[in-house]
C-alpha cells in the first residue's frame, strides 16, 4: 500500500489522562502512517523537494512506521503538563529490524501551534518538510527516531512554549525518550532499542540537543554521541550581539517567544508588557505565540508584529546627568560582514517591537564594564555580574558551562543570517578547546562548516560541503532567472538557515553517528 493511514482512533489501548513525567498517555500509541522503503521513495520522488531530499539522504533501505506519542512532562516553571511527538521506526529487511539505535531529535523554531512531526501524510502541514527530512535521513536508514513536538504545541495543554529554556526542554526530551521506550514493545512492527542513543536537533533544536546531552550526562544516563546543529549555544553572547545591533532574520518572532518563556519560568522579565514592547504591539503579545494564525497575517501592515524592525531607528539616550552617554556612544553597531549589513539594517525602524528603554537598560548592563571598555562580541565577553533580568535569564540558559564526555559534532554554515556562526558555533568550540576546565572535550569535538571548501581529498565531509555549495548556487540562479537584480544574494539569505543548511547538516550528523558506531567510541 503506497501511503497508508494508521490505526483507528477507537483503538485506544491503555489511556492515562494524568501521566507522570515520561509516561505514555496512550499505549500503544496511535499509528499514523506506514510506508515500505519503495513506497516512501516513491512518495519523495513525486515532488522536486522530495527528489532533492532523496539525493542528500540516499535511497531508503527501510520502511518507515510513524506513531503519534503523547506523554507527561513539565513546563517552564516545573508545572505538570503534557506534550506530543513522533516515534518513527524502521521496518523491512536487514539493518531495519531487531535491535536498532535511537536518534532523539529536537526541531527548530516555529510559530505554528499545530506543529506535529507525526503527520507524515499531509504535505500541506507546517511540520511536513521537517518530518520528511528526519524520516528520510534517519528512520529510512535504520534508526529509531523520537521527535517531540514540544510542550505548548499541538495538543499540549500548556498555554505557552518554554522556548530556549535549557532545563525544561532537556527534561522534556528525556520524558519523550522514556515514553517512546515504553511504547516500543507494543508496536505492530517489532523493533527494539539497542542501547545506543544519538541526540541531534536544528536551530532551537540545536540548543535543545546540547542541553539534553548535558542533562543526561549529569544524570549518568547513556549518550553515545550528539550532533547539535546551528543552535544558539552561547545564548548570552548571541543576545548581547542582537542588542548591540546585529539583528538576525526572524528576530521579531523569536523575541516574544523568548520573553514569554523566561517570564513564565522566572517571573522577573517585566512587570508590565510595555516594559518590553511598544504599546502598539504590547496588548495580547504574551499569549500570541505559538499560533495557527498565518505568518503573513501576523506581520502584515497593522498586524500583531513588525516584519523586521526589532529596535527603534533612533538610538537610545542615557539619562541626563548619568555620565553614561559616552559609554553608550561607544557601543554603536560594529561593522557587519558585507553580505549581512543590509539584513542588520532592517532590524531598525519606526514601527519597532522592543522599547528603546529596554534596549538602553540592557546595553548599559551588558557593556558598561567597570573600566569603561566595550568588550569584543567575538570573544563572548560578558559583564561578570549581570543585573538586567533578560541578561540574567540568557546567561542561565547559556551552554558554555559543561564538558561533554562523549563525541560531539557541531554543524552549521558560516554565513547564517539567523543564528550567527561566530557567536555560537565558534564560541562553543573556543570554550571547549581552551585552557578552561572544558579542555578535555577538545579530542571529542568535530566542527563542520558546510559553507566551506573541502580541506583535502580525504575530508569526510567533502560531499556535504560540495552539495551545500551547489544548493546555494542553484538558489541564486533560480532567483536571477525570476528577475532578481542582486545576483540572488537576498534569496540565499532568506533560504540559508531554514532551507539550505538543514539537510546537509543532518546528513553529516547521520554519517557522524555511523562512524562513532563503527569505531566503537
Amino acid at each position: 500500500m503506497a501511503a497508508c493511514g494508521g490505526d483507528s482512533a477507537d483503538n485506544l489501548g491503555i489511556v492515562d489522562n494524568t501521566p507522570a513525567r515520561g509516561a505514555l498517555i496512550q499505549n500503544p500509541p496511535l499509528r499514523t502512517a506506514f510506508f515500505s522503503a519503495g513506497d516512501f521513495a516513491a512518495k519523495l520522488n513525486a515532488s522536486a523537494s522530495g527528489r532533492n531530499l532523496l539525493a542528500i539522504a540516499g535511497t531508503p533501505k527501510c520502511g518507515v512506521d510513524v506513531q503519534y506519542i503523547r506523554y507527561g512532562t513539565v513546563g517552564g516553571a516545573n508545572e505538570s503538563t503534557d506534550a506530543s511527538g513522533a516515534l518513527m521506526t524502521p521496518s523491512g529487511g536487514p539493518g531495519c529490524t531487531g535491535s536498532r539505535p535511537i536518534v532523539l531529535y529536537a526541531h527548530g523554531t516555529t510559530t505554528v501551534k499545530s506543529y506535529n512531526l507525526a503527520n507524515l501524510l499531509d504535505e500541506t502541514s507546517a511540520a511536513y518538510s521537517e518530518a520528511a527530512l528526519v524520516a528520510a535521513i534517519y528512520a529510512a536508514q535504520g534508526f529509531i527516531v523520537v521527535a517531540p513536538n514540544y510542550a505548548g504545541y499541538d495538543v499540549s495543554k500548556l498555554s505557552y512554549h518554554p522556548y530556549l529554556n535549557a532545563d525544561q526542554q532537556s527534561k522534556e526530551m528525556m520524558d519523550a525518550l522514556s515514553a517512546a521506550r515504553k511504547a516500543l514493545p507494543g508496536l505492530l512492527q517489532p523493533v527494539q532499542d539497542n542501547g545506543k542513543l544519538f541526540i541531534t536537533g536544528y536551530s532551537q533544536g540545536g540548543h535543545v540537543a546540547m542541553a539534553t546531552h548535558k542533562a543526561m550526562q549529569a544524570a549518568g544516563q547513556t549518550v553515545t554521541a550528539s550532533a547539535p546543529m546551528s543552535g544558539p549555544y552561547a545564548l548570552a553572547a548571541y543576545t548581547d550581539a542582537i542588542f548591540y545591533g546585529n539583528v538576525p532574520l526572524g528576530s521579531t518572532l523569536f523575541a516574544p517567544l523568548l520573553v514569554n518563556s523566561y517570564q513564565k519560568a522566572y517571573g522577573t522579565v517585566y512587570r508590565n508588557l510595555t516594559d518590553v514592547y511598544e504599546p502598539s504591539y504590547a496588548s495580547g503579545i504574551d499569549t500570541l505565540l505559538p499560533t495557527d494564525t498565518p505568518l503573513s497575517t501576523l506581520i502584515a501592515p497593522g498586524g500583531k508584529l513588525p516584519q523586521t524592525a526589532l529596535f527603534s531607528r533612533t538610538p537610545p539616550t542615557a539619562p541626563t546627568g548619568s555620565g553614561l552617554q559616552p559609554t553608550l556612544n561607544a557601543i554603536s553597531p560594529p561593522a557587519a560582514p558585507p553580505e549581512l549589513a543590509p539584513l542588520f539594517s532592517l532590524g531598525f525602524g519606526t514601527s519597532n517591537l522592543i522599547t528603546n528603554q529596554l534596549r538602553l537598560d540592557y546595553l548599559l548592563d551588558a557593556f558598561a564594564q567597570p573600566d569603561g571598555a566595550v568588550p569584543s562580541l567575538t570573544t563572548g565577553a560578558q559583564a561578570a555580574d549581570p543585573k538586567h533580568p533578560v541578561r540574567i535569564a540568557t546567561m542561565k540558559n547559556d551552554l558554555r558551562n559543561w564538558t561533554p564526555m562523549r563525541p560531539v559534532l557541531l554543524c552549521a554554515g558560516s554565513g547564517d543570517p539567523t543564528v550567527f556562526y561566530n557567536i555560537n558555533t565558534q564560541l562553543m568550540q573556543g570554550f571547549w578547546s581552551s585552557s578552561s576546565p572544558a579542555a578535555p572535550a577538545a579530542g571529542l569535538l568535530t566542527v563542520l562548516n558546510v559553507d566551506s571548501s573541502p580541506t583535502s581529498a580525504a575530508d569526510p565531509y567533502a560531499a556535504a560541503k560540495a552539495g551545500f555549495a551547489q544548493a546555494k548556487a542553484s538558489t541564486a540562479s533560480a532567483a536571477i532567472a525570476a528577475g532578481a537584480s542582486d545576483g540572488g544574494a537576498s534569496a540565499v539569505v532568506q533560504a540559508y538557515h531554514g532551507g539550505l543548511v538543514p539537510p546537509f547538516c543532518n546528513a553529516a550528523a547521520r554519517g557522524f553517528f555511523q562512524q562513532v558506531t563503527a569505531t566503537g567510541l
